[in-house]
C-alpha cells in the first residue's frame, strides 16, 4: 500500500520553477558547448578528439604491455581496470564525435562534412576492434595460433589508421571550403 506521504515523495514536479528551469538550461549548455561555434571550431575539437582516442589507444597498449609482463600469474584486475577507464574515454569521445556529426548534418547543413564525421567514427569503431582482437589474440594462452592472421590485423590497424588520417584530411579541407 501507498501512503499519500510516500506519493508525494516520488511524484515529479509537473512544472519547473523559474530557479530550477535555469539550472537545467544551463546544464544543457553544458553538455553542449559547441551549439553556436564556428564550423572551424568543430572541426577543432574533432581533431582534440581524436587525439585523445589516440591517448586512450597508448594507454590500451601500455597497459596490454604491463599485463603481459606482469605474469604468470598475471596481473588481470589491473588490465580490466585499465581497459575500463579507456571504455571510457572512447564512449565519451563517441558520443561528442556523434554529436558534432549531427549538428554538422542537421542545423549546420553541412552533410559533406557531416558524411567525414561519420566516416571517421566508423573507422575509429574499426581500429578499436581489430585493436582488442590482437590484444585478444596476444595473450598468453592463445600466442602462436595463427601469426598469419595476427599479421593480417596489424596491416588492417595500419590501413585503418591511413584512411582515419585521410578522412581528416578531407574533413580539413572541406571545412575551409565551407566557411
Amino acid at each position: 500500500m501507498i501512503t499519500t506521504e510516500a506519493a508525494a515523495e516520488s511524484a515529479v514536479p509537473a512544472v519547473l520553477g523559474d530557479a530550477e528551469a535555469t539550472r537545467a538550461s544551463e546544464r544543457e549548455q553544458l553538455v553542449w558547448p559547441w551549439k553556436d561555434a564556428a564550423i572551424r571550431a568543430l572541426v577543432q575539437r574533432i581533431h582534440q578528439l581524436q587525439a585523445e582516442r589516440a591517448q586512450a589507444f597508448r594507454q590500451l597498449e601500455e597497459g596490454h604491455r604491463q599485463y603481459l609482463s606482469s605474469g604468470p600469474p598475471y596481473d588481470f584486475p589491473r588490465y580490466r581496470s585499465t581497459v575500463h577507464e579507456v571504455t571510457q574515454a572512447f564512449a565519451a569521445a563517441s558520443r561528442e564525435v556523434l554529436a558534432v556529426e549531427a549538428e554538422l548534418a542537421g542545423p549546420r547543413a553541412q552533410p559533406l562534412l557531416a558524411s567525414h564525421v561519420r566516416r571517421l567514427q566508423q573507422l575509429e569503431e574499426t581500429r578499436l576492434a581489430t585493436v582488442a582482437l590482437l590484444q585478444l589474440m596476444g595473450t598468453p594462452e592463445l600466442t602462436g595460433q595463427d601469426s598469419l592472421q595476427m599479421h593480417q590485423l596489424k596491416m588492417k590497424v595500419i590501413k585503418t589508421m591511413e584512411a582515419i588520417s585521410e578522412v581528416l584530411q578531407d574533413l580539413r579541407f572541406d571545412a575551409e571550403s565551407a566557411e
